[in-house]
């Protein structure tokens, strides 16, 4: 009777380890390549897009460059993969790269059933509408019937049939591959209106021949929080981007700007101690050195730098904070602290 016991614990031994997900560990694997491999969209001014040198530049490139900082010490040890919509979480599932840090919708759906885990939000925006002045139309409730060019596989496009459904009105619904295409097409009078993130609105319309001539309707339609991903399956990995994500949004809230760091560390307040790597060793907790996140915020400042430098006031897009301020400040932005 024991031996058929002990025989019938080794079958559901084996069937158990057959069955559970095998874990890989990002990490060393990414150590041992020397870079990060991050998926971007690759063609959105202040979030992804290369300038005219061959950099790229804006804040989804540089929450990337912040967890190369914090890996490798070096914002530069990193790679850029430029992803379509239909092509992102395949990607990061498949291992074809390491983070999706772009423009991509924080949902349920997105959640659960792609096989990426969200690591936290770096911009709160909602979706829009971009349409020709010329129209007259002042609100979004005024397009029923309207021809709406919009992004296939994306929230953006749930959303607009949602909002028309809800709204008794009639969509005529272009959908496109790429952004470009289906700004292209609004440019050349084949929609009435683009729709997408509203930053996304905003930045799109720099690049019209003339931006004047379109306006933002007022209706935001929906919630994108947006922020990088992971492949699900390493908690190891997942930790690491969002706990190098936290640490920038901490160091604002903290006064740790890039270009103060040396002198803070002086400071007896222990929570900018723990940041800096000072007290404690956190670091160890993610495989990391002591000092990651001072490494991470060296290299690209803190969020409020990322933000203003790229999407902000002072930035070609103009964008004031609104709800991606602090929460001390007026804001929904928080992150859980270091202790």
């Amino acid at each position: 009777m024991r031996r058929i016991s002990t025989l019938t614990a080794i079958v559901f031994a084996f069937l158990f380890a057959a069955s559970a997900p095998a874990y890989a560990d990002k990490l060393a694997d990414i150590k041992a390549k020397g870079f990060v491999q991050c998926g971007v969209g690759g063609d959105l001014p202040g979030f992804s897009k290369q300038d005219k040198d061959g950099q790229w530049r804006g804040l989804d490139i540089d929450i990337c460059r912040a967890v190369a900082a914090a890996v490798f010490g070096d914002a530069q040890a990193v790679k850029f993969t430029p992803l379509t919509a239909a092509e992102r979480f395949e990607a990061l599932r498949s291992g074809k790269v390491d983070i999706l840090s772009r423009n991509t919708s924080w949902t349920m759906a997105h959640d659960t059933q792609r096989g990426v885990r969200f690591v936290g939000v770096s911009y709160y925006d909602g979706q829009g509408f971009l349409v020709p002045a010329r129209l007259g139309v002042e609100s979004a409730k005024g397009l029923s019937g309207a021809r709406v060019c919009v992004l296939s596989s994306t929230t953006s496009e749930l959303n607009v049939a949602d909002f028309f459904a809800a709204n008794a009105m009639i969509l005529q619904k272009k959908t496109f591959k790429t952004a470009a295409e289906a700004v292209a097409a609004y440019e050349a009078g084949e929609c009435d209106a683009y729709t997408t993130d509203r930053a996304g609105l905003a930045a799109r319309r720099l690049g019209l021949k003339e931006p004047g001539a379109h306006v933002v309707l007022p209706e935001i339609i929906s919630k994108e929080p947006l922020g990088p991903a992971v492949a699900a399956g390493d908690d190891r990995w997942f930790n690491v981007v969002r706990w190098t994500l936290m640490a920038l949004i901490n160091a604002e809230e903290l006064g740790v700007f890039s270009t103060n760091i040396e002198e803070l560390k002086k400071s007896r307040n222990p929570a900018i101690r723990r940041l800096l790597g000072l007290e404690g060793d956190f670091g160890a907790k993610l495989g990391l050195p002591k000092d990651w996140a001072a490494k991470a915020i060296a290299a690209v400042g803190h969020y409020g730098e990322i933000y203003d430098r790229n999407v902000g006031p002072a930035s070609k897009l103009k964008l004031k904070r609104g709800v991606n301020a602090l929460w001390s400040q007026g804001g929904v932005m928080y992150a859980p602290p270091i202790r």
